[in-house]
């Protein structure tokens, strides 16, 4: 799953919700070095990547994209799974997506001094374009798209996949619904139990 997709399955705990969006990031028992509720944020984040990567559902659309883009594939479905999200919100949460996002935002700054060096060179940017809320547009998807590839040097083609959600928008959408339902129960189970 993509930033929004961890922050929301943090279920508004704020340190659980700064150690999933940093996880990524925090390589082997690193994150013993941070507070415990932080390190649930981390442990939570490994464990909704790793139930995410051998799902059926998950595994179905990244195979629609696999002949293109390889193992980029996976990559860009948890993009295309955070557009979902974005769009269907009022779905998920009471509290209107601009409001959450800010509230995220707020967040950073409030943890800024815990966050690593990669992620506090990251946020300005996040938070100048407001990433987690252009999630919800098609064009917010394809600058997405456009960044990653880049950062590929260009050898992902991650930029033309807005053609492939696009054209088979309805079948990841159904997909991303089916998933999700699933991976909420999942997450706040092995939240509950770390």
């Amino acid at each position: 799953m993509n930033f929004l997709a961890h922050i929301y399955l943090s279920f508004n705990d704020d340190e659980v919700t700064i150690g999933n969006f940093i996880a990524d990031s925090i390589r082997g028992k690193k994150h013993l070095d941070y507070p415990e509720e932080i390190q649930r944020g981390i442990l939570l984040h490994r464990n909704i990547d790793t139930f995410t990567d051998a799902h059926p559902i998950f595994r179905k659309s990244t195979k629609r994209l696999h002949n293109n883009y390889g193992h980029y594939s996976r990559v860009i479905v948890d993009i295309f799974y955070d557009h979902f999200l974005a769009r269907n919100w009022s779905r998920y949460s009471d509290i209107p997506l601009d409001q959450y996002t800010q509230h995220f935002y707020d967040l950073t700054e409030t943890y800024f001094d815990m966050l690593p060096d990669n992620t506090k060179h990251m946020i300005p940017y996040m938070i100048a374009d407001n990433w987690l809320y252009s999630y919800a547009d098609l064009n917010g998807i394809s600058r997405v798209l456009d960044g990653m590839n880049r950062r590929t040097k260009n050898r992902s083609k991650m930029n033309f996949a807005i053609l492939d959600l696009e054209e088979h928008y309805e079948e990841f959408q159904s997909e991303f619904f089916s998933f999700f339902d699933e991976l909420i129960l999942f997450s706040k189970q092995k939240l509950a139990s770390l």
